[in-house]
């Protein structure tokens, strides 16, 4: 900006002028103090999270499916050769939700 002449001059705040070395000085602190501030925020909030996983908080959306709703399902596939659309549609999720349940649950036969 200031190589192409152009400045800051809030006609509100009279301290925000870009076209002055005071205006200037004082927009660099504002600056350092956000980015101060924002470090800060950034790692209280880690150390939030890994105090929180040390709890056994589980982050993420809740699974889609129970585990007896996956055995089920595996029932279903193994026992009455459903299809996995099928039995999908059944549980009220999509294909590829039950596809990731049943390869996190056991191996995967199909």
């Amino acid at each position: 900006m200031k190589e192409a002449g152009a400045g800051l001059r809030s006609l509100a705040e009279p301290w925000a002028d870009t076209t002055t070395p005071a205006g200037r000085m004082v927009l660099t602190v504002f600056a350092g103090m956000a980015e101060f501030e924002r470090s800060l925020i950034v790692e209280r909030t880690s150390a939030g999270r890994i105090a929180a996983k040390a709890r056994g908080v589980r982050f993420g959306p809740s699974p889609a499916l129970s585990a007896e709703q996956i055995a089920h399902a595996r029932q279903l596939i193994d026992r009455e050769e459903k299809s996995v659309p099928e039995i999908a549609r059944l549980l009220g999720v999509h294909r590829a939700t039950l596809y990731r349940a049943l390869a996190g649950s056991a191996p995967n036969r199909r």
